[in-house]
């Protein structure tokens, strides 16, 4: 059986509907990738703890664990969590796909630049995926309005808009993990090593021997499964 391709899902998750609007996304990655991506949402993760620190660290290990990353870049400013998690995958070098479906102008506004400040832009292994939201619901409603059952409209809305948000993140992960990614695994020890002790904090309780070695175990059965794809 193949492994599936761990994706950290990072983003808004304040509001109801930024919570259930994760949830429904995730799910249709993994639908649509017939299992291929599995999304870590950060808000499905168990708090066992009320020290902000220790959550903070639990996200933290999720990034380093996982194989690329999701984040949502909406809103007129992105979150500032969302950053801090960004910042620190492309430390890593972690495959990233970077999703805006927020219409409105932001950042800082430069002739073909990103609708968010300038220095969220530039990394490698990175892509972006634009997605105006309203043209999308509505293109969305309009065709779960053909099938003319009242009943059942707001499934369809969901399932053409997330049926199709899922397919552009897909197509463009499935691209990023087609690109060369030359590491070594000695260097890639030693970054996942210094992804959990520099945040201090208590995380640096995690980079003993065992943890480092599973996750670099991991990691490299995932850049095997890169190389082949870049293959295809």
């Amino acid at each position: 059986m193949i492994e599936s391709i761990r994706v950290y899902f990072a983003g808004d998750l304040f509001t109801h509907k930024d919570l259930i609007g994760n949830e429904i996304l995730s799910l249709y990655i993994e639908k649509r990738s017939h299992g291929r991506y599995v999304c870590i949402l950060p808000q499905n993760l168990e708090q066992a703890t009320p020290i902000a620190l220790q959550i903070r660290n639990q996200d933290l290990s999720r990034v380093v664990e996982c194989d690329v990353a999701l984040f949502n870049f909406d809103g007129a400013d992105v979150e500032s969590g969302t950053v801090a998690e960004f910042i620190y995958a492309k430390s890593l070098d972690t495959p990233s796909v970077i999703l805006r479906t927020d219409f409105r102008s932001a950042g800082n506004d430069l002739r073909d630049g990103d609708r968010w400040n300038l220095m969220l832009s530039g990394y490698p292994r990175t892509r972006v995926v634009y997605r105006h939201a309203m043209m999308a619901y509505q293109e969305a409603y309009r065709r779960a309005s053909e099938s003319g059952r009242n009943e059942d409209l707001l499934h369809g809305v969901i399932e053409h808009l997330y049926s199709a948000l899922a397919d552009d993140v897909i197509e463009a992960l499935d691209d990023l993990l087609r690109e060369p990614f030359p590491v070594e695994e000695a260097t890639l020890r030693e970054r996942i090593r210094w992804a959990l002790t520099f945040p201090g904090g208590g995380l640096e309780a995690r980079a003993k021997d065992d943890v480092v070695d599973e996750i670099l175990s991991r990691k490299l059965r995932f850049l095997e499964r890169v190389r082949t794809m870049g293959k295809e």
